[in-house]
């Protein structure tokens, strides 16, 4: 949907429109007089009868064939559009908006690469527009997204899908699944913008995970003049948000063609059951004389009530606005939800799940029509919208995106479209969407430290969840290199031994990946001959020493590290080391070094009292003076990152 509104999305956004103000000449009128009245109601399906006549005449007039091919765009018809407008700009005198108007048209039939052209060339003739440039932009975006589709999956619902329109699901359990319809069409009950009878609430249900044929929900709200639908509910379903156009004598007057008419607006009605009866209530802010407003939608706390308007103020066209809940259960002022979200497009059809939200704009760079973006956060407070690309948008206009189930890496739901291929004007699709598997590599390679030569035939063993689980071993191959499968949000620890050298070993993680992901690392070993067993200076941490919370007593898993460390003392009677033990930042400074002290004591003991001399141990606690990290007091940090800083070291002191 681009800057004109059309089908049943003009029903919700305009709602109807009423004849001249004044009366009308009594006489039969012409042909082209008739087209005009028809056009300024906007009974296009009316106009574009009486158009066809005039247009089949050798002598028709250019202003004629354009307000044909309007028509027929306004009418969702794209395919007759594309005709019309394609002898239009054949002749000298077009208005130039028929130029982007047939490039519409060719959008919204897919056909990028035209719709591109009829945009340059309106550039060339008529020089550059935002809207233009952002149409441009859309084609091209399209493209690409066509090429490289998202992962969601689309299904006609056919069995409640008619040659008419369906649209906007909203699932209850005490009404069933209601969505908006037009019923079957009667002499009486029609409108003259689409043709089509006037939108009605309808229920349906599940039947095997599908939706079956519905029928006209029996609800008071239904018996309304004109237009009535989307409909919102609250969680208890004991108010209903119903949209309807104006059924009274009121609206907003304008003019069109040199006559006062006046238009029809929506208005949201709030329907509160009552002791089993339902009590209708005028939304406080509604304007019908002004402007319209309606396709409501409340967050999860119910206390936002988020709703489409094209009142003063906005960003232009029709806006998102919201208002708050007030202490006393009435609902505030309108805010705008700013710049972020609205363009100055139109935006319409909002739906939230949790900090989710859902909408369609045709005031971004899109696929054509109005097109489903994606956006973080509330209120005024959003991220910046996400299209969300093919297959969810089209050329068409996709709308009235809704999410009934969700998971950790999946969802379900509804959205409505007349994409082409479908069964009538507007239909309803369900859709499902599994987030893709990540593919994440460890890829390495082994090298002499010293040399930096290749090392191949390297042992290297991988262990997960910081080196608790053995992954795998695997032998670094004649390139040295080596390559194993990691999994989101591991950490991963990767050590290589070969005969004739020191082993090498790193961590890597917790990972982090959005999308495929390759870690690239390198392990690097020492020849043995060229390095004694210790330097003195060198520093390492003892692996899987742990304490019980504000403890300080040897538990028998870090015992069993203590007494590899009393064999290597044992082994080298010359080694004199210090012990120390570290903590996070969290608590206080004194604290932890005391406590870490303690623990630093504790283990020293424990070495000694394995037959280890008391003057080749030092045992110091520095609490979180020494930090490895950047998890310093009051920086705001992962539980794996400050697992990092509590740890235990041995420096050596002399050998």
């Amino acid at each position: 949907m681009n800057k004109k509104i059309k089908s049943t999305l003009a029903a919700c956004l305009l709602g109807a429109v009423l004849l001249p103000l004044g009366a009308m000449a009594q006489e039969q009128p012409s042909a082209g007089t008739k087209a005009q009245q028809y056009l300024q109601r906007y009974e296009f399906a009316n106009a574009a009868k009486v158009l066809e006549k005039i247009a089949a005449k050798k002598n028709a007039h250019t202003l004629d064939l354009e307000h044909l091919a309007e028509s027929y765009l306004y009418l969702n018809n794209y395919d007759l559009a594309e005709k019309w407008y394609s002898q239009v700009v054949q002749r000298s005198d077009y208005q130039k908006e028929s130029l982007l108007n047939y490039a519409e048209a060719l959008k919204q039939n897919g056909k990028y690469r035209e719709a591109k052209g009829q945009y340059e060339q309106y550039v060339s003739k008529f020089g550059a527009a935002p809207e233009v440039s952002l149409a441009i932009a859309g084609t091209d975006s399209a493209a690409i997204w066509m090429e490289k589709p998202t992962a969601h999956t689309l299904h006609n619902e056919a069995n409640v899908n008619t040659e008419r329109a369906e649209f906007s699901v909203t699932p209850t359990t005490s009404f069933g699944i209601l969505y908006t319809a037009e019923p079957e069409l009667t002499r009486t009950d029609r409108s003259g913008m689409t043709g089509e009878s006037y939108l009605k609430v309808f229920s349906t249900k599940l039947d095997q995970n599908a939706l079956e044929a519905g029928s006209v929900k029996q609800l008071n709200f239904n018996h309304a003049r004109y237009h009535v639908g989307p409909i919102a509910s609250d969680a208890k379903e004991e108010v209903l948000y119903v949209t309807r156009t104006h059924p009274g004598t009121d609206g907003e007057r304008y003019r069109s063609y040199n006559k006062k008419v006046k238009r029809k607006n929506l208005e949201l009605i709030i329907y509160k059951s009552v002791n089993g009866v339902w009590r209708e209530e005028a939304f406080p802010y509604n304007n019908i004389k002004a402007y319209s407003l309606g396709h409501a939608a409340l967050s999860a706390d119910e206390k936002t009530l988020y709703y489409a308007s094209d009142m003063p103020g906005g960003q232009g066209g029709v806006d998102i606005w919201y208002s708050e809940l007030q202490s006393d259960g009435s609902w505030g002022k309108p805010i705008n939800a700013g710049t972020t979200i609205n363009s100055a497009g139109d935006e319409m059809f909002p739906t939230v799940n949790g900090d989710d939200f859902y909408y369609s704009s045709n005031g971004f760079a899109g696929m054509g029509g109005l097109d489903i973006f994606h956006a973080k956060g509330s209120r005024s407070n959003m991220s910046k919208p996400v299209n969300m690309r093919y297959p969810v948008n089209s050329a068409a206009d996709d709308f009235a995106f809704v999410i009934t189930t969700k998971g950790e890496r999946e969802y379900a739901g509804y959205l409505s479209s007349n994409r082409v291929r479908g069964r009538g004007s507007d239909d309803i699709y369900s859709f499902g969407y599994v987030k893709p598997k990540i593919i994440i590599l460890l890829e390495g390679v082994t090298i002499n430290k010293k040399t930096r030569a290749l090392l191949p035939g390297a042992d290297v063993t991988i262990y997960s969840a910081g080196g608790q689980r053995l992954v795998g071993k695997v032998l670094s191959d004649g390139k040295a290199e080596f390559k194993v499968d990691a999994e989101e949000n591991e950490t991963y620890k990767i050590s290589a031994s070969k005969t004739g050298f020191s082993d090498d070993a790193l961590s890597v993680g917790p990972i982090r990946a959005t999308k495929d992901t390759i870690i690239k690392v390198t392990l690097a070993l020492e020849p043995d001959e060229e390095k004694p067993p210790f330097v003195v200076g060198d520093r390492f941490v003892l692996e899987n020493i742990f304490y019980d919370f504000d403890k300080h007593n040897i538990r028998p898993d870090a015992a069993k590290v203590l007494d590899e460390l009393v064999a290597t003392m044992k082994e080298h009677p010359t080694l004199k080391i210090e012990l120390s033990s570290h903590t996070d930042s969290r608590g206080n400074d004194a604290y932890n070094k005391a406590l870490s002290q303690r623990r630093a004591q504790a283990a020293v003991n424990y070495i000694v009292s394995h037959g280890i001399s008391k003057d080749r141990l030092v045992a110091k606690g520095y609490g979180e003076t020494r930090l490895v990290n950047r998890c310093s007091n009051g920086v705001k940090c992962s539980d794996d990152e400050h697992q990092a800083n509590r740890r235990t070291e041995v420096e050596v002191l002399a050998y």
